[in-house]
């Protein structure tokens, strides 16, 4: 079931309305969340909801496990179950495919044909983000950072709740599971401040990224007959098209959850404002990027090892995290032109003689931009040769007009970006957070500014199959 979808419309507002009908039972509400839960996440497959229960009991044992175990040993054995459960669940579903194709690629080289070994696998939906939730439940007990619970209809629900089930934020259970253990009231500002993030994260996504992805799918379905200034401009739309797109459903997430009495952990922070490559992983995908950096390249060392092992841990956290979102070669590299220019930034920052580099923050901005830019290409392109081809077309350097196409269409493209970026450009001057500007208006304006919103989304209505990130 998607956010942008008509079942939700009909979904949401039901279980809004049930929900609060047990506000003095915080237990009644955990069941009730829990089905439902269950119920949006059934509504792609039921047949994948068995491996979300499995994932959530694994955990729920292994942390109570854990928790009472009286040797390191004895600790780090229940660790391994969990790790070896989730990852292999992932592994087995997102990466098999990928790691027997490639090994049947290499051994045909040494003139060796292996029968066809991939499976006839469906990418569960959401799969990446419960697992990285759910481990960081078990990693935080096995690190004597937070203490488990007993009780399993809130674990469940913590692990299932359906707003951020599919596609994030990756709530940490220290922020998330106390939130369900306890009794949630009507907040008549969570109510203004979800009302507003919702309406803003629908226009991000089904009026800007929908109607950028119109252009943005025709340049990259024909590579070989655009020529390199249409490429950029297409990647160029691209790189908001996947912000818009997956801002956005975070925005219809913490909103969705406002309603329901929750306070998420915020997933986006304009991230194309960032001077540097580090900022901007502050800024972008928040909770993957600080899970990537507390569970991976921390346990690795992280900076207290010396300044070679620091590269080289930060080469694998974002090679493992360009995996994580994809089985293909393209998002290894993407995580690897992240890895190098983050590597790089930390030897000049660690360098007397570009300390001054620093000051100039519009010289930041163009090369960090430039640099995501580019690595949006094997992001966006369908296989590794499409994106070297891109690659070879933009650096030919030939002048030529870019493709246009219908004009409506374009001109729908530029309007709708002018007046994201336009947005941006207010919170981010004004130091505003969307999460709580709903707060700032009364009911009556409230209402107002939904309305006008909803017209644009009427307006500009392009449809679209799926949020980005839910295919990760």
């Amino acid at each position: 079931m998607l956010f942008n979808s008509f079942e939700f419309l009909i979904f949401f507002p039901a279980v809004f309305i049930l929900y609060w009908f047990f506000d003095s039972k915080p237990k009644a509400q955990n069941i009730f969340l829990l089905l439902a839960s269950y119920f949006f996440y059934a509504w792609w497959d039921w047949r994948f909801l068995s491996l979300i229960v499995f994932s959530s009991l694994v955990d729920y044992l292994v942390g109570l496990s854990i928790y009472r175990a009286n040797t390191s040993k004895i600790k780090k054995r229940w660790l391994i179950i969990s790790l070896t459960a989730n990852l292999g669940l992932l592994g087995v579903f997102k990466y098999f495919n990928f790691f027997t194709s490639s090994f049947a690629v290499l051994t045909e080289k040494f003139g060796w044909i292996p029968n066809d070994l991939t499976l006839d696998l469906i990418l569960p939906v959401g799969i990446s983000f419960y697992t990285f939730q759910t481990l960081s439940y078990t990693l935080d007990i096995y690190r004597g950072t937070l203490k488990p619970t007993t009780n399993a209809v809130a674990f469940f629900t913590y692990i299932a709740f359906f707003p951020q089930l599919v596609a994030g934020p990756i709530e940490r259970a220290s922020n998330l599971l106390p939130q369900v253990l306890v009794k949630r009231t009507f907040k008549k500002e969570f109510l203004k401040e979800g009302i507003l993030q919702i309406a803003v994260g629908l226009f991000r996504k089904i009026v800007i990224a929908d109607n950028l992805a119109n252009y943005v799918d025709v340049v990259y379905a024909n590579l070989d007959m655009h020529s390199g200034i249409t490429i950029i401009f297409a990647t160029f739309f691209y790189a908001f098209q996947i912000y818009f797109d997956f801002a956005g459903y975070s925005d219809i997430a913490i909103g969705t959850a406002k309603l329901l009495g929750f306070k998420f952990q915020r997933n986006f922070n304009l991230p194309y404002f960032a001077c540097s490559l580090t900022d901007f992983w502050r800024r972008w995908h928040i909770s993957l990027s600080y899970w990537l950096r507390d569970y991976l390249y921390i346990s690795m060392g992280g900076n207290r090892r010396g300044i070679f092992i620091t590269y080289r841990n930060l080469m694998i956290t974002m090679l493992l995290g360009g995996l994580w979102h994809g089985n293909s070669f393209n998002f290894i590299i993407w995580g690897g032109i992240h890895g190098l220019v983050l590597s790089i930034e930390k030897f000049l920052n660690a360098n007397q003689l570009f300390k001054s580099l620093r000051g100039t923050t519009w010289v930041g901005w163009i090369l960090t931009f430039a640099v995501v830019l580019l690595a949006w290409i094997f992001f966006r392109a369908e296989n590794l040769d499409m994106a070297m081809l891109a690659l070879r077309k933009i650096f030919q350097l030939k002048l030529q007009l870019p493709y246009i196409g219908d004009i409506t269409m374009f001109t729908n493209c530029l309007a709708m970006l002018i007046v994201g970026i336009s947005f941006d450009f207010y919170l981010f001057q004004s130091n505003s957070r969307l999460e709580v500007m709903g707060s700032n208006f009364n009911l009556v304006e409230l209402v107002v500014l939904t309305c006008i919103i909803t017209v644009l989304i009427t307006l500009f209505y392009s449809t679209s199959d799926n949020f980005i990130y839910f295919q990760f």
